[in-house]
């Protein structure tokens, strides 16, 4: 266990990691069918927290079998969505009203401050059912004036109707558990689905909080079951022919396995894969704003977010005033355990994506990258990296063209004359951006002109539950939040009456 439990934390969060942690299935608190474990890490000490079961093939055909009577012959079916409503309303205050500990889990798991974790990842959490509690109500369909051509003056009433798509299973990554979570399951109950979640084999506590929760919600046995395991467990939802949707955020080459093995049964699939993000800046921005605006672009989270600003496209005639005071920024960032809320930048979530991370830096250097702020490791104890702004960087450069996932990022200027165009879409990816501009003109212009599913101006990361989140070309498949989950969650049928 580790030594972070003695620090004054919620009673409750040091009674839920006090013991081992089974899994949730069909309305119970199991363990995996084979007895297996595996251990869940703080990566601010590397020491253990506790254990979790390793589910397996069998633990999934268990978990299926459970949704699928849930969805088929349970009560969920049957519940009106004024009920759904009700319950998905008290799973978002169960979150509200556990707020400490769901913070206290998800920073001792992960990493992340715990000022963060509750006034970000907690509030946004509970905000996210709670809107969707309200989508329970509205999911409609529509009349249809049609005219068949093979059948003049026949008379016809047409409708479509929004009808749940069934058992959905729902992989989360490391980066933000909570949240993640949040996105998948809550449209998915608002829509009447039922769900296997799998959380990342990094970060499994605040899901298995979140089952608790949504079983005092009042929520049937067998609507959300909660596995616990590695990649294996994902591989075999994806492909199970007892489910009808995956939903899974995480890398782009994971995200490419799943749609393969999703092919069996053409099951629904929705991605929201990675991302190498633009930050633009143009000489007019201000920078009293965009300095510590696009560092922290790229540093938050330490920078483990998917749409991390990591490549600051700059204006020539302001590039070394920026990049330095981005770099000055970085350099006053604090680093150390998240459960420490006056520190900024926390550890990675693990040894290997510290490996990883650092990895990148001494490639990126020795092809001849500089490091205008950190460049390495910090400390020997903990996954802790220095925050890093990199110039003298060549597009072919691995740090300029790859996803790092961590506290890094590259800066390249642009002229006016070439414009930004192409450099901001020279990705595979094309999940987020932003601008930086005074000019309202230029801002609407160069966003048009960027190929990526939310483009934000003068600021970055700035989510809304109703706006729909996704992203273009190998940074996924769909939309999560806002209207556009809703369609991902169901399929339409469309009813012809003959009068």
């Amino acid at each position: 266990m580790t030594t972070l439990l003695s620090t004054d934390l919620d009673p409750r969060t040091v009674d839920f990691v006090s013991r081992p942690r089974p899994m949730f299935v069909d309305g119970q608190w199991v363990d995996a069918l084979s007895g297996s474990r595996f251990e869940t890490v703080d990566p601010a000490t590397g020491q253990v927290i506790t254990t979790v079961p390793r589910s397996g093939v069998e633990d999934v055909d268990r978990a299926v079998d459970a949704a699928r009577r849930a969805f088929e012959a349970g009560p969920w079916p049957a519940l009106t969505p004024a009920e759904r409503q009700r319950m998905i309303w008290r799973i978002g205050e169960g979150i509200a009203a556990r707020a400490d500990q769901f913070a206290q889990l998800e920073t001792i798991d992960n990493g992340k401050s715990v000022a963060v974790a509750k006034a970000v990842d907690v509030t946004w959490a509970a905000e996210i059912f709670a809107y969707y509690a309200g989508w329970a109500t509205k999911i409609e369909g529509r009349t249809i004036p049609v005219s068949v051509p093979w059948a003049p003056g026949a008379r016809f009433h047409a409708f479509t109707l929004r009808e749940p798509v069934g058992v959905c299973a729902q992989i989360i990554p490391w980066n933000f558990p909570l949240v993640m979570a949040a996105f998948k399951v809550a449209p998915a109950l608002a829509c009447g689905n039922t769900i296997i979640l799998k959380p990342a084999e990094q970060t499994p506590l605040t899901a298995l909080l979140l089952a608790e929760v949504i079983a005092e919600a009042g929520v049937p046995d067998g609507v959300v079951n909660v596995l616990t395991g590695f990649g294996d467990v994902g591989a075999a939802l994806s492909a199970h022919d007892g489910v009808d949707k995956v939903a899974f955020t995480g890398s782009t080459e994971v995200g490419k396995k799943i749609v393969n093995a999703a092919s069996g049964n053409l099951k629904k699939v929705s991605l929201e894969l990675g991302g190498k993000s633009p930050q633009v800046v143009f000489a007019d921005a201000d920078l009293d704003a965009a300095i510590p605006g696009v560092a922290s672009g790229f540093l938050f989270n330490h920078g483990q977010a998917c749409t991390a600003g990591t490549r600051l496209l700059v204006e020539d005639a302001i590039f070394d005033e920026f990049t330095q005071g981005v770099a000055d920024f970085a350099r006053s960032r604090k680093i150390g355990p998240g459960l420490d809320p006056t520190n900024d930048i926390g550890p990675l979530v693990s040894q290997e994506q510290l490996s990883k991370v650092t990895g990148y830096l001494d490639e990126g250097l020795g092809q001849g990258a500089r490091a205008l702020a950190g460049g390495g490791r910090h400390g020997d104890t903990g996954f802790y990296v220095q925050p890093t702004l990199l110039v003298d960087v060549d597009p072919d450069f691995s740090v300029y063209r790859e996803e790092i996932f961590g506290p890094v990022a590259v800066a390249v200027p642009f002229t006016r004359q070439e414009g930004v165009r192409v450099a901001a879409n020279d990705t595979p990816y094309g999940l987020a951006a932003s601008v930086w501009t005074r000019d309202v003109s230029r801002a609407h212009d160069v966003a048009s002109q960027i190929k990526a599913g939310t483009v934000w101006v003068n600021c970055h990361n700035a989510f809304d539950t109703a706006l729909p989140f996704g992203g273009y070309k190998q940074s996924g498949w769909g939309r999560e939040l806002g209207e556009g989950a809703i369609a991902e969650y169901t399929q339409t049928k469309s009813v012809n009456i003959a009068l």
